[in-house]
């Protein structure tokens, strides 16, 4: 007898669900029976599209039983938006059978590339800053949003070296593709923190480069201390562990200027219990709460 959850799930009645300025939690499959059991109060879930392009089988069970209750956000890391060469069309017509099929409220990938030929490397890759780089990042999210019919969030990566031949700071460039495309922002404070002591500049003053005003969502996670070769501080993105007080500290400053936005716990690594995941969702709440109330009792004196 067949398994029925092998079967494609009838998800034609799903409606876009909006996301609140809330937090949320990645979603993990050792986690979908005690969330579904529990019905926990939390924000939404946050899964990477590329672990959902199959027809069926047991993800996409679990995916539309969480859907049917939370809304979700579609994170990308396969479209290879820096890459030089064109953007895979197969694996864009896959990401829109997705979208389509689930109906997220949000959908970001990453500044990066990740492939050459015909070759897929495991690793989220940065790309320098400049003119020619600007043109095709560009070019890429046009097509990426042409073809989903909606916007897309581009996340700031998390850096190790600089470019030599970058002529503009990653904020700027930032910014540019945003006007210049219409897309959102994907600030990952986790990735601030890790570029900044890696390479050896101040976190606060990225972010006050940074085009806050574009940010339509916030990552929050957890980085791995390690040593160069030569014993100084190295962060490692590592997605492992709590976050870090240091993240902690920016994220408050951030939505104190910005405003509440959806903030997302990103653990991909030595996964923990749901319980302990909930926890850092609840702990982002407080903060987006309390940023909220602020602004309210600011406006409010006006």
């Amino acid at each position: 007898m067949k398994n029925a959850i092998q079967s494609p799930p009838d998800i034609s009645g799903f409606q876009p669900l909006p996301i609140g300025a809330r937090a949320g939690a990645g979603l993990k499959p050792e986690h979908v029976s005690q969330i579904m059991s529990d019905s926990p109060d939390i924000g939404f879930f946050e899964v990477h599209a590329e672990n959902y392009m199959g027809a069926g089988g047991l993800p996409h069970h679990q995916l539309s039983q969480i859907r049917s209750s939370y809304p979700i956000s579609l994170h990308g890391v396969g479209l290879s938006i820096g890459s030089e060469q064109p953007l895979d069309r197969e694996h864009l017509h896959r990401l829109k059978t997705l979208f389509d099929r689930y109906q997220p409220a949000l959908f970001s990938e990453h500044l990066a590339w990740s492939t050459h030929d015909n070759v897929f490397l495991n690793d989220l890759l940065p790309v320098p800053y400049n003119a020619e780089v600007l043109d095709r990042v560009c070019m890429h999210i046009d097509q990426v949003q042409e073809v989903l019919g909606t916007r897309m969030l581009l996340e700031n990566p998390s850096t190790y070296l600089a470019f030599a031949d970058s002529t503009m700071c990653e904020g700027s460039f930032l910014r540019e593709v945003a006007d210049r495309t219409g897309c959102g922002l994907l600030l990952d404070i986790n990735n601030v923190q890790v570029s900044a002591v890696n390479q050896d500049y101040c976190p606060r003053a990225y972010l006050n480069d940074f085009p806050i005003d574009k940010v339509e969502e916030i990552h929050l996670a957890g980085h791995a201390p390690d040593q160069d070769d030569e014993g100084r501080l190295l962060l490692i993105d590592a997605h492992d562990r709590e976050v870090s007080e240091s993240v902690w500290r920016l994220f408050e400053e951030v939505v104190k200027a910005s405003g509440p936005v959806p903030t997302l716990i990103e653990w991909d690594n030595d996964i923990p219990a749901w319980p302990i995941l909930l926890q850092e969702a609840a702990k982002a709440d407080l903060v987006l709460t309390s940023a909220n109330r602020e602004n309210y009792f600011a406006t409010s004196r006006r």
